[in-house]
């Protein structure tokens, strides 16, 4: 596997923070994020969307409603000339409410069982792959798959709660100055 992504987080990450949102209107691309990924799509990166979708578990969306704000995902990066290479999420929370996905899982973030399973069912190379999120389960997600971060600091990590794997490579103000990050330490080009 030869291939580099950049695996993303979805709310407050790649698209504004609204709340266990479906409403597929209500969907837009957070500041720098079509630039950002442009960039990194032109460069040769596999953009891939790893979400925490706990408001499936928590009986405030069903888990098929999703496809609407993936299309609409979809929409917004075509304007861009962006692909989507992945739409990964993890339905499940412990303390959810619809039996089903109130378990204990290894696919919500921070575990990095999403990001390995996205990476080989795309045929990504880990190692020579990124994530950007906004909270440091996002960066401990990433550095427990074997990713280099970048965390997006735009003030929704609130509870700080440090260690080694949860110290993001890098800090960025949002999706376009990480790109420039990443096609830096890589020297501009994925492949």
């Amino acid at each position: 596997m030869t291939e580099r992504a950049v695996f993303l987080d979805k709310d407050g990450t790649l698209v504004e923070d609204v709340p266990y949102n479906i409403d597929p209107e209500q969907v837009r691309l957070a500041p720098g994020a079509g630039e950002g990924l442009a960039a990194l799509a032109g460069a040769g990166y596999r953009l891939i969307v790893v979400s925490n979708q706990s408001g499936v578990a928590r009986g405030f969306f069903a888990e098929d409603e999703l496809a609407g704000v993936r299309r609409r995902l979809e929409e917004l990066l075509a304007e861009y000339r962006v692909p989507l290479d992945g739409f990964y999420y993890c339905p499940h929370h412990p303390e959810g409410s619809v039996a089903r996905y109130a378990v204990a899982c290894t696919c919500r973030k921070p575990a990095p069982d999403l990001i390995v399973r996205a990476a080989r069912e795309k045929g990504v190379a880990l190692g020579k792959s990124w994530l950007i999120g906004d909270i440091l389960d996002d960066i401990e997600a990433g550095r427990r798959a074997g990713c280099r971060t970048v965390l997006i600091d735009n003030g929704n990590e609130t509870e700080w709660q440090g260690s080694d794997r949860r110290q993001p490579e890098h800090v960025a103000r949002d999706l376009a100055e990480a790109a420039l990050i990443i096609l830096e330490e890589d020297g501009g080009v994925a492949g």
